[in-house]
């Protein structure tokens, strides 16, 4: 029987694409990109408008930090503007060894691999370590990319309350008799709520059961005491350390084997020369200056304080405000007073949870800290209240 080759796809494709776009911007959950100029000293520019930023995970301001710039500048005219290819094709570049070898004496591992994003990341190490007749425990409140990575293992794959250590216990009792392997998935700081995991509790649960932990350490990574190390220690490079990338610190055996099987890894172009470079730059800086890595947490808490919050214990605090449309509207009355603070919605975060995400960097001074705070406190007091 011959197709139809009346209808027009384009046109069916373009009718389901309004549809669905009709329905998040009914539910206010329709996501746009706003042309934004980020600068020095937590500076942004949107619209014409110069704006203090709070929705920038560069934590320390190292994006902009002249050290940090020289050295990509030097490695994009040595080594060109990207790798070329896999780098099992192309070769490591120089910048990318020495990154590699640089993050794992920083994490107290034997070896370290760098991928192209922490996303990527993720998407290669579930699906390398573990498969069909394995376990993945992971917590209600982990990144997207640790449940994609999960579920392209093939593992069943269970979340535990967030946490939840007695949770965590009772599902490693119930499961772990009848897999062959069990990975247990978390984050040291959470990247919407700012908390921590409890992390010497499930540490000390995978050894009784003999699970392995990856700790993924995106959004603390030199601005938080790091405690125990876990054998899988997986992060970004595009946060405190203002670059671009992902990467895994673990043993030399475990990093050997994901080089072979992490497809992530294996089938894609690395990471850009002058991208590593920066990387490598500034995580010299975070360990050379302290005092500086430890400014964002003082100024999250000074924020804390003034709004009477609970402490924070990152340099991320959320301001829960509920229904996405209350929280862009309180977004759109701080940016107005000069403040870019981005309204986190669902699905990024469960519904009724909608909220502004305030991240701290030490480029922001006292005054600016103060002076949003000062404008929560006016504009968002229930909000304040019910925390």
């Amino acid at each position: 029987m011959a197709p139809n080759l009346s209808p027009n796809p384009s046109n069916s494709l373009d009718t389901f694409a309004a549809e669905k776009l009709a329905g998040l911007e009914a539910a206010a959950l329709r996501r746009q990109l706003a042309v934004t100029a980020r600068g020095p000293e937590a500076a942004a520019e949107r619209g014409g408008r110069r704006l203090v930023s709070f929705s920038c995970n560069d934590y320390l301001g190292l994006a902009h930090d002249p050290r940090v710039i020289a050295a990509a500048s030097d490695a994009l005219r040595r080594y060109g503007a990207g790798a070329g290819a896999s780098r099992l094709v192309t070769g490591n570049s120089p910048p990318l060894a020495a990154l590699e070898e640089r993050l794992a004496r920083h994490k107290g591992k034997e070896a370290a691999l760098v991928f192209g994003s922490g996303y990527l990341a993720n998407l290669g190490i579930a699906p390398a370590l573990v498969g069909q007749g394995d376990l993945i425990l992971i917590d209600d409140l982990g990144h997207s990319c640790l449940f994609a990575g999960a579920r392209m293992s093939g593992a069943l794959t269970l979340r535990f309350a967030h946490n939840d250590v007695a949770q965590l216990r009772a599902l490693l009792a119930e499961r772990r008799g009848a897999a062959r392997r069990a990975l247990i998935l978390t984050e040291r700081v959470f990247s919407m709520d700012g908390d921590r995991a409890p992390l010497p509790e499930i540490l000390a649960l995978a050894g009784a059961y003999d699970a392995w932990t990856l700790v993924d350490d995106a959004h603390g990574l030199g601005v938080v005491e790091p405690g125990q190390r876990a054998p899988l220690e997986m992060g970004t490079l595009s946060k405190t350390l203002g670059s671009y990338g992902g990467y895994l610190c673990a043993s030399r055996a475990v990093i050997d084997l994901l080089t072979s099987r992490a497809r992530s890894l294996v089938y894609t172009t690395g990471l850009p020369p002058a991208s590593a470079a920066a990387a490598l730059k500034a995580l010299e800086i975070v360990e050379a200056e302290p005092e500086h890595a430890a400014r964002p947490l003082m100024l999250a808490r000074r924020f804390t304080a003034r709004l009477g919050l609970p402490e924070a214990t990152s340099p991320i605090v959320p301001v829960l405000v509920g229904e996405a449309e209350s929280a862009l509207a309180l977004s759109a009355a701080l940016e107005a007073r000069g403040f870019l603070v981005v309204a986190i919605r669902p699905p990024t975060v469960a519904p009724g949870t909608a909220r502004l995400r305030v991240a701290f960097s030490a480029a922001h001074d006292a005054a600016q800290v103060d002076a949003l705070a000062e404008a929560l406190a006016e504009l968002a007091p229930d909000s304040l209240r019910a925390a």
